[in-house]
């Protein structure tokens, strides 16, 4: 089973999380990690490695991050790159991706990877609304 460590600027990691097992249920082997306004870089980093130390060694890992070029995901991209092999990183974090990943949670780590680089995207949506005008035309 895929585990994920979620991080975030702030505590956007937890409420995603929260809120993600609201709608989903609770999941196993999902870890938080969150960068506080007053800490270092080198304090996230070790937050990072308690959070993969609590997974089993043999574990694929994906790190769910909220930002390209963060500091959250220059910490992550550390571990990640001295663990190519098992694990991996995707960022732009949202609750439609994170939920859709708890599903294809047994899958090979490259074909998570690109399914939630999909997912993701097509969680972005907005509403458009029809004018009365256009509605009578429908009619």
């Amino acid at each position: 089973m895929l585990a994920f460590v979620v991080v975030s600027h702030g505590e956007f990691a937890n409420g995603v999380v929260n809120s993600s097992y609201m709608i989903f249920g609770p999941q196993q082997k999902v870890q938080t990690v969150t960068f506080k306004l007053d800490e270092e870089p080198q304090d996230l980093a070790q937050k990072l490695d308690q959070a993969v130390a609590t997974f089993d060694d043999d574990d694929q890992v994906l790190f769910l991050v909220d930002l390209w070029g963060g500091s959250p995901f220059n910490a992550a991209s550390r571990i990640v790159a001295e663990h190519n092999d098992r694990m991996g990183l995707i960022t732009g974090l949202n609750l439609p991706m994170l939920i859709e990943a708890y599903t294809v949670r047994d899958k090979p780590i490259d074909e998570v990877i690109a399914h939630l680089e999909e997912t993701g995207k097509i969680g972005i949506k907005h509403l458009e609304l029809l004018q009365d005008s256009e509605e009578d035309e429908l009619l």
